[in-house]
């Protein structure tokens, strides 16, 4: 049959809480970061960033972390179709610390976890036979139900011709030869171990681990000895991985030295982190075996995805994309901290981002000066529409791709909560309506630091009233207030819209907009998305574009803004905006919700009145970009 998956994993899920303090105890740890764990479900993911097919076989339970893991193994990529959704059991969970570059405190909470659940029922031979590869991990052959799930997955592949490839991953306790406080522990001796390792090892094209994992695997503290012990029921390719020492290949007998292995390069980093290397290791490796690379090309992306992991925070939001490796290849290392290179983390976190956002037709309802000052206004009935306002937009979106809007939390909290797994793009505003220089909302505290109460989907939203005459002072006041927000959301994990108006503060022509785009970059400044004026030439919109595409090739793109212009004046400036590919959509506000407000607030017209003419309107201006759109796209053609 065809193939259409590179490789499917197989074994244990987890979420990961990683203790945010640095250098701390495990007892002392204040708060956690979450990630999705578990050494194949890295692996799958990781070999994803690196543009192959993944898949992973395993289980999760059926509550909100189970679904953790699913929604974000699908946002990385990874088909789920192997993943067991397990009504008795729950979520594997781990919880990890960084004490320093060797210490890394670890306790499993695995006791009969929702992937200890797979069993051989749970093994479907077509999905085991769309994959070029299977690639199992050790601690799923420690115990006899999930052991049979295994075997039988590598027993069908092996039928069909298919490669086969084990990750040794050999965790002491795991395997019950070590106590639950000694997650950390990477080698206890247990030759009831390395008996059911060799049982198994005839099966593998490929076999890879550390020298402990090999010493196991082997039956021997001395590894050479280890590695001709497997080589004796084995005839995989076997990588031994060395830590700073890099990594070899022994593809026939093993050499009476480690150094006579084939090799690839290493990158000579700071280790930070070295929880979840190995598994960035294997999907480098992976990625170079499947596409048929020598070893040394293979070890070579393997190498370099162990030194990413190493050296951030995480173990999957460490790894690269293939174009950020390409990247790093081609440019070196500027600095051995390459969590602190700021050029390389940009590529990082923009190659990286979840979701298409190729087409965004926004609502924007996050006004409050404006609705403040309409007849009737109430902070209570002010809420009361906004209600409206997310109704609309959901009523003309109906589960479709590519539609967002704009929620303030001020007046809008609970309309914001309620669209939070809408499926919308939700973007969400920090500035303090009208103020020049720029002043935040008093809720993001002094020090930005209540970003991290965000949604995760939300996306910090800023405008800035600035222009290229502006004063000294001025200017550098708002480009550093800027700075400031742009660094604490992305510190939180947040996108980040820039919206500027210049017209509304000097007068402008084709280049005002361009120039202030070139200042932002100039300060470091990367936004994920651009919020611009409608242009009323393309010479204005040619510039802008080439000032973004010029800064930072990877941006999400633009949306264009309303100013409360009538729909006559929209479709005019749509159709221009629309022949530039980075425009990616409109956010209107006032010309859809504005008529209703003005009537609903003073009780001229009902709820559902309210949303049908506000959906009406928001329902025509996509029609008029889709058009607009369609129009362009066929001329391009």
């Amino acid at each position: 049959m065809s193939k259409t998956l590179d490789l499917i994993t197989i074994g244990r899920s987890s979420v990961d809480l990683y203790g945010a303090q640095i250098g701390g105890r495990l007892e002392d740890m204040g708060s956690f970061d979450k990630y999705i764990g578990g050494s194949p479900t890295n692996i799958a993911c990781g070999t994803a960033r690196l543009g192959l097919k993944s898949a992973v076989i395993t289980g999760v339970g059926d509550e909100h972390m189970g679904r953790f893991i699913t929604e974000q193994l699908q946002r990385e990529g990874v088909d789920t179709n192997g993943v067991k959704v397990d009504p008795e059991r729950l979520t594997a969970l781990v919880l990890l610390g960084i004490r320093d570059q060797e210490q890394f405190p670890l306790i499993f909470y695995r006791e009969n976890c929702a992937d200890m659940g797979l069993t051989a029922d749970d093994i479907d031979a077509n999905f085991i036979k769309s994959a070029r590869a299977i690639v199992a991990t050790g601690t799923h052959l420690s115990h006899p139900q999930v052991e049979a799930a295994t075997l039988k997955a590598l027993e069908i592949a092996r039928a069909n011709g298919q490669q086969t490839a084990l990750d040794i991953d050999y965790r002491p306790n795991l395997w019950g030869v070590a106590g639950h406080g000694d997650g950390e522990s990477r080698f206890v001796e247990s030759a009831a171990v390395t008996e059911k390792l060799q049982s198994t090892l005839h099966l593998f094209d490929l076999i890879v681990g550390t020298e402990e994992e090999f010493h196991i695997a082997g039956g021997s503290t001395d590894t050479i000895e280890a590695l001709r012990a497997v080589r004796a029921v084995s005839g995989a390719s076997l990588v031994c991985k060395r830590g700073a020492a890099g990594a070899v290949a022994f593809t026939g007998d093993v050499p009476d030295s480690l150094d006579d292995g084939e090799a690839g390069p290493g990158f000579p980093i700071e280790v930070f982190n070295v929880l979840g290397a190995g598994d960035g290791f294997m999907s480098g490796l992976l990625k170079g075996w499947l596409d048929g690379e020598d070893w040394p090309t293979a070890l070579k992306y393997a190498n370099a995805c162990g030194a990413f992991a190493v050296s951030r925070h995480g173990c999957t939001p460490a790894y690269p994309s293939w174009e950020e490796l390409q990247f790093f290849f081609e440019r070196g290392i500027k600095r051995p901290d390459l969590r602190n290179d700021a050029e390389l983390e940009q590529v990082h976190w923009a190659t990286n981002r979840a979701g298409d956002w190729s087409s965004v037709k926004t609502f924007a309802f996050d006004h409050r000066l404006q609705l403040e000052e309409m007849d009737g206004y109430t902070r209570d009935k002010g809420a009361a529409f906004k209600e409206l306002c997310l109704d609309a937009a959901l009523k003309v979106q109906n589960g479709q791709a590519g539609f967002g809007i704009l929620c303030d939390n001020r007046i809008g909290r609970s309309a914001l909560h309620r669209a939070t797994g809408s499926g919308l793009w939700i973007g969400r505003p920090t500035e303090l309506p009208g103020s020049r220089p720029i002043e935040f909302e008093p809720e993001l505290g002094d020090d930005l630091g209540r970003l991290r109460e965000w949604a995760r989907e939300n996306v910090v939203k800023l405008l800035v009233f600035c222009h290229p005459d502006d004063d000294d002072k001025t200017a550098k006041m708002q480009v550093a207030r800027v700075k400031r927000l742009f660094t604490a959301a992305r510190r939180n994990g947040l996108e980040f819209l820039l919206e500027i108006i210049p017209s509304k503060v000097g007068p402008i022509d084709d280049t005002t907009s361009a120039t202030l785009i070139q200042t932002f970059y100039d300060a470091g400044i990367y936004p994920d998305w651009w919020k611009l004026e409608p242009f009323k030439t393309d010479a204005a919109w040619a510039n802008a574009v080439a000032a973004i595409e010029r800064n930072d090739p990877r941006t999400r793109g633009i949306v264009v803004l309303g100013l409360d212009a009538p729909e006559a004046e929209l479709a005019t400036s749509f159709a221009l905006a629309a022949k530039q590919p980075l425009v990616k959509g409109f956010a209107v506000g006032r010309t859809i919700f504005g008529n209703a407000a003005r009537a609903w607030l003073k009780g001229e017209m009902t709820n559902d009145e309210a949303i049908t003419e506000m959906a009406d309107n928001y329902a025509r201006l996509c029609g008029i970009w889709d058009k607009a759109r369609s129009h362009f796209t066929k001329d391009a053609a």
